[in-house]
């Protein structure tokens, strides 16, 4: 079996050499300059410990690094049109910005077009790429939890003010304490399925994401807001508590969580969310059953909405729920996850 550090050995031998077959087979973040190349990079080569490695270019937007303008990793195996490249060098001056079609009117660039040629050269929504990057920047911080005026000298930038307007547009607030508000403290958690994010104090855990989640913004912007709340890079107690939870999930040893939780929804949300609990590891309900078990039969529709606004990921089990007929519906988290996460409690349930 090919362990992770022996992949991890080839890619970084690949880039030693600069082997033109690895392009576009992985991408390499290099931690001391904060960019991610191709195999072929003619940039000087970093230590083997300054290297993480991705198989897509999302992973390394997500994780905090930025194209490197020598290799411009994310044009194989074409040339960027003059559009796209303009495109890119605009999120990278602006990075936390929320781009929408008048922006691109008044660039005098057409939206539909812009759309179309980013997603043909980068495989990705121009959307996608905008966010990745400004997600990548609250990430890197969280998952490094350094200081933020050494952060933001990782990010590229030339002042504090473009990392600490990027950090805002996630977060809500500067990354400074303010001891008039509710602090909570965001902490990045390593799994098999992909990166997650979790957000606590020392009570409570109130959010558990794949940080690749889409809509991820808007949960933070939600929770922050209803808290009144500074969200800062830490580790609490709470967050130590399901980060060892999860690792023992995933090896097939846990099957209840016992992290001190929060719910926060309307009491329509909390009544679906109560019935997820109650379905056991390696079972599965459908939307039409979790109505009829709040004696609400006809809000399927609903109960599908619900499912898709829980903020604990894996502890609130809405991978859980399937569609009537078998289908496995929808996951805010990906299929892929969710049939992966039915799965893992299918074999460990048969044990």
């Amino acid at each position: 079996m090919i362990t992770e550090e022996a992949v991890r050995k080839e890619f970084y031998q690949a880039l030693l050499e600069r082997k033109t077959e690895y392009d576009g087979i992985f991408f390499a973040g290099i931690k001391t300059t904060g960019v991610f190349c191709h195999a072929t990079c003619p940039a000087r080569k970093p230590k083997y410990d300054n290297c993480q490695f991705y198989e897509t270019a999302e992973e390394a937007l997500l994780s905090g690094f930025r194209p490197c303008k020598r290799c411009r990793p994310l044009s194989f195996p074409r040339e960027i049109p003059e559009t796209v490249q303009k495109m890119v060098d605009l999120v990278e001056a602006q990075p936390e910005k929320r781009w929408k079609d008048s922006d691109f009117s008044a660039l005098g660039i057409h939206a539909a077009t812009a759309r179309r040629q980013f997603k043909k050269v980068y495989g990705m929504t121009f959307v996608q790429y905008a966010r990745a990057r400004r997600m990548g920047i609250a990430m890197k911080t969280i998952k490094n939890g350094e200081k933020i005026i050494d952060t933001q000298l990782d990010m590229g930038y030339e002042s504090t003010s473009g990392f600490h307007d990027a950090f805002t547009k996630i977060m809500g607030r500067k990354p400074v304490l303010s001891k008039a508000m509710k602090v909570l403290y965001a902490d990045w958690v390593d799994t098999v399925l992909g990166p997650m994010m979790s957000i606590a104090d020392d009570e409570f855990l109130y959010l558990l994401e794949f940080v690749d989640r889409r809509g991820l913004e808007r949960e933070i912007e939600r929770l922050r807001n209803r808290l009144s709340a500074q969200i800062i890079p830490g580790k609490t107690a709470v967050s130590e508590q399901i980060k060892r939870e999860l690792d023992l999930y995933f090896k097939g040893v846990l099957t209840t969580f016992k992290t001190p939780i929060t719910l926060m929804g309307s009491d329509f949300q909390k009544d679906v969310w109560h019935q997820l609990q109650l379905i056991e590891p390696g079972q599965t309900s459908t939307y039409k059953e979790l109505a009829e078990k709040i004696d609400n039969p006809k809000a399927i529709r609903a109960v599908g909405t619900a499912n898709g606004a829980n903020q604990l990921a894996i502890i609130i089990p809405c991978h859980r729920v399937i569609q009537t007929g078998g289908g496995l519906g929808g996951y805010a988290g990906g299929l892929e996850r969710k049939r992966w996460l039915l799965n893992h409690e299918r074999k460990n349930r048969m044990k």
